[in-house]
């Protein structure tokens, strides 16, 4: 196998990056228009809304967190400006002690009811974001293996051509990527359902495959809590209206993304992804902005994107890349759409061929050029809750 290699930012805890950002992030919903606005006021800064962070019980609360120290962990983030109002469940020395568990970047604060409000928050977070930004770019890219990637694989607005092409697409490139000795991580527990069986028997070790067993159980009993069940709002009116027709159906599409590689490891939600560690699994909703959030908080410097339908999803801290293997999609959504991936079932070009330009693609936008939703500056991002009733 050929050595691939692309130009990123070493970290000083040895990580790459392809992006190199300064975070600037609201540990709650009170802060998110505060730091939207130091964001779009400073080049080189990045943000979204967190609609979590406060009003939540202990445990929805951990998972918030775990989220946004992982955000700030990226390895496509330089530095971090920690913004709070001050009285929300997401108190800012919490996020901020959550941060150093995972990494040792530079990280300031900022809290808006000790400053005196919003309009002096963002006039203070704009000089501190000036200064990180400032030493953000005395940072140069410089090369790094493929093996150092880790690769979140996502599917939303599924359609049969989903299963048939861009799928099976995206498995050959994280077989590649992991033969490489690189990681693939595997999400979207719902769409797991009806295929578990078979990732299961794929699992490196007894363990791992109770594990992935385990996961879809869980979530199926969850949903039950509610007196609700899985396969009534699943496949939702865009894949049936597409094609699908059982919640089976999907699933076996979606898991083609896994590829043919065995199945090392099951990780809990936004949990600390480990480099070098080939194809595994981390347990996320099915809702796109909610699963690319928890695998970017993972660690993943990159996501691949397929749909059949359609989808604008990107996120601020790491490039979406998205595919189509439906030809009519392609030339309808093409401002939302990296790569054509319909030769995958027409031809002329065999799976392989397509396998490596979209690699070529990978190692591109690894290196520096922006996927379509960083270009129209898309960042949605959704926290899942797991309960909600303060």
């Amino acid at each position: 196998m050929s050595k691939r290699t692309f130009m990123g930012y070493r970290r000083a805890d040895g990580t790459v990056g392809i992006r190199n950002h300064v975070l600037i992030l609201p540990t709650s919903v009170c802060a998110s228009d505060t730091t939207n606005r130091i964001a779009h006021a400073v080049e080189g800064c990045v943000s979204f809304h967190n609609q979590n962070g406060c009003s939540q019980v202990d445990i929805d609360r951990d998972v918030t967190m775990d989220a946004l120290a992982g955000f700030a962990a990226n390895p496509n983030i330089y530095g971090v400006l920690c913004v709070s109002l001050g009285c929300e469940g997401c108190q800012n020395d919490m996020v901020v002690e959550a941060i150093r568990a995972r990494t040792d970047k530079p990280v300031k604060t900022l809290v808006i009811q000790q400053v005196g409000g919003s309009i002096k928050a963002v006039e203070e977070g704009t000089r501190m974001a000036r200064e990180m930004v400032a030493e953000a770019d005395a940072c140069m890219r410089e090369k790094a293996d493929i093996s150092e990637l880790i690769l979140g694989t996502n599917c939303g607005g599924s359609d049969p051509s989903s299963g048939l092409g861009s799928n099976p697409l995206i498995g050959e490139v994280s077989d590649y990527l992991v033969a490489a000795g690189g990681t693939s991580v595997l999400c979207e527990t719902p769409e797991l359902f009806g295929g578990e069986h078979i990732l299961a028997r794929r699992a490196a070790t007894k363990e791992v495959g109770e594990q992935i067993l385990k996961i879809v159980y869980d979530y199926e009993q969850y949903v039950q809590m509610f007196g609700a069940e899985m396969r009534e709002g699943n496949p939702s009116p865009g894949n049936m209206a597409g094609g699908l027709t059982t919640l089976e159906e999907k699933s076996l599409g979606c898991i083609h993304k896994a590829g043919h590689s065995p199945i090392n490891a099951v990780y809990g939600y936004a949990k600390q992804l480990k480099a070098h560690e080939g194809l595994v699994i981390m347990d996320t909703p099915g809702n796109d902005p909610s699963s690319v959030a928890g695998i970017i908080a993972g660690g993943c410097q990159l996501v691949v994107f397929s749909t059949g339908l359609g989808t604008p999803t990107g996120n601020a801290i790491a490039p979406v890349y998205r595919l189509t293997a439906n030809r009519h999609t392609y030339e309808t959504m093409r401002d939302n759409t990296d790569l054509d991936a319909s030769p995958t079932i027409y031809g002329p070009e065999t799976m392989e061929e397509m396998r490596d330009r979209m690699l070529d693609d990978i190692i591109a936008v690894c290196s520096g050029r922006k996927v379509c939703a960083e270009a129209l500056g898309y960042t949605e991002t959704a926290l899942p809750h797991l309960c909600n009733y303060m």
